[in-house]
């Protein structure tokens, strides 16, 4: 069976996301729960870090963290790597308090690998949109550091 492939269309493009169910089963079904009830429309990138990472999947443009099902198991160690273009669940300092957050590498970063986070997926088309995300300008917003001046929003994200 082919690992499903989620479809994110954003203020400054599309990408896909290939999931790796095989290897997250998990983090997997929960990422597609939140897909298949529209949760991440609307919502924004609200940490970006060029030569990092760019985070979404929790924020309205106003601000307001979006309310969260239960934390999930942290499934790191799975195979899958904190690479170039890999998407993996975001998390406070408690290794199981992943839920809707996730982030997209855009560089290879091997030692969240090492410090527990959950690789889960590849951005397999549409690698320029996140090279754009990673290049908008960011500001301080309360206490919140890496925020986007212009909100980055997900219009939409669904299973292709």
């Amino acid at each position: 069976m082919p690992n499903p492939v989620v479809v994110f269309d954003t203020s400054l493009g599309a990408f896909e996301v290939e999931l790796y169910q095989d290897k997250a089963p998990i983090t997997v079904k929960n990422f597609l729960a939140y897909v298949n009830e529209g949760f991440y429309d609307g919502t924004i990138f609200h940490r970006v870090i060029d030569g990092f990472m760019v985070q979404g999947g929790g924020f309205t443009p106003d601000g307001a963290q979006k309310k969260t099902k239960a934390p999930i198991k942290n499934e790191s160690g799975n195979g899958a790597k904190n690479c170039n273009y890999g998407v993996a669940m975001a998390r406070t300092s408690d290794l199981n308090s992943a839920t809707a957050q996730f982030y997209v590498n855009v560089k290879d970063n091997d030692f969240l690998d090492d410090n527990q986070y959950c690789a889960f997926g590849l951005v397999t088309s549409g690698q320029a949109t996140i090279d754009k995300i990673k290049k908008v300008k960011t500001a301080t917003k309360g206490r919140m550091e890496n925020w986007p001046v212009e909100n980055v929003t997900i219009n939409s994200a669904k299973v292709k």
